[in-house]
Protein backbone atom coordinates (compact mmCIF):
# COMPACT_ATOMS: atom_id res chain seq x y z
CA UNK A 1 0.00 0.00 0.00
CA UNK A 2 1.50 3.48 -0.90
CA UNK A 3 0.21 7.38 -0.30
CA UNK A 4 -0.37 7.36 -4.20
CA UNK A 5 -3.26 6.14 -5.43
CA UNK A 6 -5.46 5.24 -8.60
CA UNK A 7 -8.78 7.16 -8.88
CA UNK A 8 -11.71 5.72 -11.55
CA UNK A 9 -14.10 8.39 -12.30
CA UNK A 10 -17.64 7.30 -13.76
CA UNK A 11 -17.98 10.14 -16.46
CA UNK A 12 -22.08 10.76 -16.87
CA UNK A 13 -23.49 12.49 -13.76
CA UNK A 14 -19.84 12.17 -12.51
CA UNK A 15 -17.31 14.05 -13.89
CA UNK A 16 -19.92 15.86 -16.26
CA UNK A 17 -23.03 17.18 -15.31
CA UNK A 18 -26.33 16.00 -16.72
CA UNK A 19 -26.09 19.12 -19.22
CA UNK A 20 -23.02 17.36 -20.25
CA UNK A 21 -21.05 20.51 -18.95
CA UNK A 22 -17.35 19.57 -17.56
CA UNK A 23 -16.83 22.11 -13.82
CA UNK A 24 -14.02 23.77 -14.35
CA UNK A 25 -12.89 22.68 -10.41
CA UNK A 26 -12.72 19.02 -11.43
CA UNK A 27 -10.29 19.45 -14.20
CA UNK A 28 -7.77 21.40 -11.71
CA UNK A 29 -8.61 18.69 -9.10
CA UNK A 30 -7.23 16.23 -11.71
CA UNK A 31 -4.68 17.96 -12.70
CA UNK A 32 -3.33 18.40 -9.00
CA UNK A 33 -4.17 15.17 -8.29
CA UNK A 34 -1.64 13.52 -11.02
CA UNK A 35 0.97 16.59 -10.08
CA UNK A 36 0.50 14.95 -6.74
CA UNK A 37 1.66 11.19 -8.34
CA UNK A 38 -1.95 10.10 -8.27
CA UNK A 39 -3.27 7.94 -11.42
CA UNK A 40 -6.83 8.92 -12.79
CA UNK A 41 -8.83 7.13 -15.02
CA UNK A 42 -12.06 7.72 -16.64
CA UNK A 43 -14.51 4.23 -15.63
CA UNK A 44 -17.59 4.85 -18.14
CA UNK A 45 -20.40 3.41 -20.18
CA UNK A 46 -19.32 5.13 -22.81
CA UNK A 47 -17.69 3.59 -25.81
CA UNK A 48 -14.04 5.24 -26.84
CA UNK A 49 -15.77 7.10 -29.42
CA UNK A 50 -18.07 8.74 -27.12
CA UNK A 51 -15.09 10.30 -24.99
CA UNK A 52 -14.34 13.82 -26.87
CA UNK A 53 -11.03 15.68 -26.35
CA UNK A 54 -12.25 17.88 -24.21
CA UNK A 55 -12.63 15.42 -21.88
CA UNK A 56 -9.04 13.91 -23.10
CA UNK A 57 -7.03 17.55 -22.84
CA UNK A 58 -8.33 17.48 -18.76
CA UNK A 59 -5.25 14.84 -18.44
CA UNK A 60 -6.00 11.58 -18.18
CA UNK A 61 -3.75 8.09 -17.57
CA UNK A 62 -6.39 6.01 -19.41
CA UNK A 63 -9.83 4.66 -19.57
CA UNK A 64 -12.03 1.82 -18.73
CA UNK A 65 -15.09 2.06 -21.09
CA UNK A 66 -18.16 0.31 -22.31
CA UNK A 67 -18.83 -0.64 -18.26
CA UNK A 68 -16.05 -2.62 -18.33
CA UNK A 69 -15.53 -4.18 -21.95
CA UNK A 70 -12.55 -1.95 -22.86
CA UNK A 71 -9.53 -0.61 -20.86
CA UNK A 72 -6.46 1.30 -22.04
CA UNK A 73 -3.63 2.98 -20.10
CA UNK A 74 -1.34 5.39 -21.51
CA UNK A 75 -2.92 5.02 -24.47
CA UNK A 76 -2.32 1.80 -25.15
CA UNK A 77 -5.05 -0.42 -25.26
CA UNK A 78 -4.68 -3.46 -22.55
CA UNK A 79 -8.25 -5.53 -22.77
CA UNK A 80 -11.05 -5.33 -25.67
CA UNK A 81 -14.31 -7.64 -24.97
CA UNK A 82 -16.46 -7.56 -28.48
CA UNK A 83 -19.62 -9.21 -28.97
CA UNK A 84 -18.96 -11.72 -31.58
CA UNK A 85 -20.05 -10.87 -35.20
CA UNK A 86 -22.71 -13.70 -34.95
CA UNK A 87 -24.14 -12.47 -31.63
CA UNK A 88 -24.24 -8.80 -33.20
CA UNK A 89 -26.16 -10.06 -36.20
CA UNK A 90 -28.53 -12.06 -34.43
CA UNK A 91 -28.94 -9.04 -31.93
CA UNK A 92 -29.58 -6.54 -34.86
CA UNK A 93 -32.20 -9.31 -36.53
CA UNK A 94 -33.84 -9.16 -33.12
CA UNK A 95 -34.07 -6.25 -32.65
CA UNK A 96 -35.34 -4.94 -36.28
CA UNK A 97 -37.93 -8.27 -35.99
CA UNK A 98 -39.19 -6.77 -32.85
CA UNK A 99 -39.67 -3.14 -34.18
CA UNK A 100 -37.19 -1.66 -31.65
CA UNK A 101 -34.89 1.04 -32.53
CA UNK A 102 -31.11 0.79 -31.22
CA UNK A 103 -27.59 2.39 -31.72
CA UNK A 104 -24.66 0.12 -31.82
CA UNK A 105 -21.55 1.58 -29.71
CA UNK A 106 -17.98 0.53 -30.73
CA UNK A 107 -14.35 2.01 -30.64
CA UNK A 108 -15.18 3.55 -34.04
CA UNK A 109 -18.03 4.71 -33.51
CA UNK A 110 -21.63 5.22 -32.32
CA UNK A 111 -24.55 3.72 -35.34
CA UNK A 112 -27.42 4.46 -35.36
CA UNK A 113 -30.13 2.22 -36.64
CA UNK A 114 -32.68 3.58 -39.36
CA UNK A 115 -35.00 5.42 -37.46
CA UNK A 116 -33.22 5.87 -33.86
CA UNK A 117 -32.93 9.38 -34.86
CA UNK A 118 -36.89 10.34 -34.93
CA UNK A 119 -37.70 7.38 -32.17
CA UNK A 120 -35.11 8.16 -29.70
CA UNK A 121 -35.30 11.72 -29.66
CA UNK A 122 -38.42 11.84 -26.91
CA UNK A 123 -36.72 9.04 -24.67
CA UNK A 124 -33.16 11.06 -24.59
CA UNK A 125 -35.26 13.89 -23.66
CA UNK A 126 -36.86 12.00 -20.92
CA UNK A 127 -33.44 10.98 -19.73
CA UNK A 128 -32.40 14.70 -19.72
CA UNK A 129 -35.50 15.80 -17.95
CA UNK A 130 -35.17 13.00 -15.21
CA UNK A 131 -31.40 13.92 -14.74
CA UNK A 132 -32.69 17.61 -14.36
CA UNK A 133 -31.37 19.12 -17.75
CA UNK A 134 -32.60 22.27 -18.06
CA UNK A 135 -33.29 22.58 -21.85
CA UNK A 136 -34.46 18.46 -21.69
CA UNK A 137 -37.56 19.15 -24.29
CA UNK A 138 -36.17 20.82 -26.76
CA UNK A 139 -32.56 18.29 -27.03
CA UNK A 140 -32.48 16.11 -30.33
CA UNK A 141 -30.56 13.13 -30.51
CA UNK A 142 -27.76 14.82 -32.36
CA UNK A 143 -27.48 17.52 -29.28
CA UNK A 144 -26.89 14.15 -27.11
CA UNK A 145 -24.55 12.24 -29.23
CA UNK A 146 -23.02 14.53 -31.57
CA UNK A 147 -20.61 12.03 -33.36
CA UNK A 148 -23.47 9.42 -33.81
CA UNK A 149 -23.31 8.07 -37.36
CA UNK A 150 -26.39 7.70 -39.46
CA UNK A 151 -26.87 4.88 -41.96
CA UNK A 152 -23.56 3.55 -41.34
CA UNK A 153 -23.28 -0.29 -41.82
CA UNK A 154 -24.78 -2.13 -38.96
CA UNK A 155 -23.66 -5.71 -39.14
CA UNK A 156 -20.64 -5.44 -37.31
CA UNK A 157 -17.29 -7.00 -34.98
CA UNK A 158 -16.16 -4.43 -33.33
CA UNK A 159 -18.88 -3.54 -30.76
CA UNK A 160 -18.53 -3.04 -27.11
CA UNK A 161 -22.47 -2.81 -26.49
CA UNK A 162 -25.67 -3.00 -28.51
CA UNK A 163 -28.27 -0.21 -27.15
CA UNK A 164 -31.95 -0.37 -27.67
CA UNK A 165 -35.12 1.27 -27.14
CA UNK A 166 -37.53 -0.36 -24.50
CA UNK A 167 -41.33 -0.16 -26.00
CA UNK A 168 -42.27 -1.81 -22.38
CA UNK A 169 -39.87 -3.18 -20.04
CA UNK A 170 -41.64 -6.78 -21.10
CA UNK A 171 -38.92 -6.13 -24.39
CA UNK A 172 -35.72 -6.01 -21.78
CA UNK A 173 -37.43 -9.45 -20.53
CA UNK A 174 -37.62 -11.21 -23.90
CA UNK A 175 -34.08 -10.01 -24.47
CA UNK A 176 -32.79 -11.39 -21.67
CA UNK A 177 -34.49 -14.50 -22.29
CA UNK A 178 -33.08 -14.90 -26.37
CA UNK A 179 -29.67 -13.71 -25.51
CA UNK A 180 -29.21 -15.34 -21.95
CA UNK A 181 -25.43 -15.72 -22.58
CA UNK A 182 -24.87 -12.02 -23.09
CA UNK A 183 -24.60 -9.66 -20.05
CA UNK A 184 -28.27 -7.33 -20.40
CA UNK A 185 -28.86 -4.13 -18.38
CA UNK A 186 -31.11 -1.45 -18.40
CA UNK A 187 -30.22 2.85 -18.37
CA UNK A 188 -33.02 5.47 -18.05
CA UNK A 189 -31.12 8.20 -15.46
CA UNK A 190 -32.53 9.52 -12.34
CA UNK A 191 -34.06 7.07 -9.94
CA UNK A 192 -32.86 4.43 -12.88
CA UNK A 193 -36.15 4.07 -15.36
CA UNK A 194 -35.67 1.39 -17.78
CA UNK A 195 -35.84 3.33 -21.12
CA UNK A 196 -32.79 1.44 -22.81
CA UNK A 197 -31.76 -1.83 -22.72
CA UNK A 198 -28.42 -2.52 -23.18
CA UNK A 199 -26.72 -5.98 -24.37
CA UNK A 200 -22.69 -6.86 -23.96
CA UNK A 201 -20.30 -9.09 -24.24
CA UNK A 202 -20.79 -11.84 -20.70
CA UNK A 203 -18.60 -11.27 -17.65
CA UNK A 204 -17.92 -7.46 -18.40
CA UNK A 205 -17.85 -5.56 -15.31
CA UNK A 206 -16.49 -1.63 -14.14
CA UNK A 207 -14.67 -4.06 -10.98
CA UNK A 208 -13.28 -6.98 -13.25
CA UNK A 209 -11.90 -4.15 -15.39
CA UNK A 210 -10.14 -2.61 -12.66
CA UNK A 211 -8.79 -5.61 -11.41
CA UNK A 212 -6.90 -6.20 -15.46
CA UNK A 213 -5.91 -2.58 -14.83
CA UNK A 214 -4.31 -3.00 -11.70
CA UNK A 215 -2.36 -6.33 -12.70
CA UNK A 216 -1.13 -4.00 -15.93
CA UNK A 217 0.61 -1.33 -13.58
CA UNK A 218 1.30 -3.63 -10.89
CA UNK A 219 -0.42 -1.25 -8.33
CA UNK A 220 -2.43 -2.80 -5.23
CA UNK A 221 -6.19 -2.41 -4.70
CA UNK A 222 -5.84 -1.19 -1.31
CA UNK A 223 -4.82 2.41 -3.26
CA UNK A 224 -8.14 2.21 -5.56
CA UNK A 225 -10.42 5.10 -5.06
CA UNK A 226 -13.93 4.74 -7.48
CA UNK A 227 -16.46 7.92 -8.00
CA UNK A 228 -19.58 7.31 -9.19
CA UNK A 229 -23.42 8.30 -9.34
CA UNK A 230 -25.33 4.98 -10.22
CA UNK A 231 -26.24 1.66 -9.96
CA UNK A 232 -23.86 0.69 -12.39
CA UNK A 233 -21.26 1.73 -9.96
CA UNK A 234 -21.85 -0.20 -7.28
CA UNK A 235 -19.59 -3.56 -7.84
CA UNK A 236 -17.12 -0.41 -8.62
CA UNK A 237 -17.29 0.65 -5.10
CA UNK A 238 -17.56 -2.69 -3.86
CA UNK A 239 -13.95 -3.65 -5.88
CA UNK A 240 -12.24 -0.30 -4.91
CA UNK A 241 -10.79 0.25 -1.34
CA UNK A 242 -12.73 3.67 -1.13
CA UNK A 243 -15.86 5.03 -2.65
CA UNK A 244 -17.41 8.54 -3.42
CA UNK A 245 -21.06 8.86 -4.62
CA UNK A 246 -22.21 12.25 -5.68
CA UNK A 247 -24.53 14.16 -4.66
CA UNK A 248 -26.66 14.08 -7.50
CA UNK A 249 -26.31 9.85 -7.15
CA UNK A 250 -29.08 7.38 -6.97
CA UNK A 251 -30.08 6.66 -3.53
CA UNK A 252 -28.72 2.85 -3.76
CA UNK A 253 -25.30 4.20 -5.04
CA UNK A 254 -25.63 6.63 -2.10
CA UNK A 255 -26.13 3.78 0.48
CA UNK A 256 -23.25 1.64 -1.35
CA UNK A 257 -20.47 4.76 -1.37
CA UNK A 258 -17.77 5.26 1.62
CA UNK A 259 -18.61 8.89 1.51
CA UNK A 260 -21.29 11.22 -0.05
CA UNK A 261 -20.15 14.42 -2.22
CA UNK A 262 -21.12 17.37 -3.34
CA UNK A 263 -23.25 17.20 -6.82
CA UNK A 264 -21.25 17.20 -9.89
CA UNK A 265 -22.18 20.97 -10.65
CA UNK A 266 -21.50 22.18 -6.76
CA UNK A 267 -17.46 21.09 -6.97
CA UNK A 268 -18.63 17.72 -5.88
CA UNK A 269 -15.14 16.14 -7.50
CA UNK A 270 -12.93 18.98 -6.33
CA UNK A 271 -14.33 18.87 -2.59
CA UNK A 272 -14.00 15.14 -2.55
CA UNK A 273 -10.37 14.99 -3.63
CA UNK A 274 -9.57 17.96 -0.88
CA UNK A 275 -10.97 15.99 1.95
CA UNK A 276 -9.46 12.72 0.74
CA UNK A 277 -5.81 14.30 0.57
CA UNK A 278 -5.68 14.02 -2.94
CA UNK A 279 -4.93 17.62 -3.66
Amino acid sequence: MSNKKIIFLDVDGTLVDYDNVLPESAVEAIRQARQNGHRVYISTGRSRAEVYQHIWDIGLDGMIGGNGSYVEDNGQAIMHQVLSAADSHHIVDWLHERGLEFFLESNNGLFASENFETAGEPLMQEYAYRKGQENARHLTVRDCFPEMIFGGELYRDDLNKISFILKSYQDFLAAKQEFAHLKLGTWGGAGEKALFGDIGPAGVSKDHAIDVLLKHIGADKADTIAFGDAKIDIPMFAYCARSVCMGNGGDEAKAAADLITDAVAEDGIYHAFQRLQLI
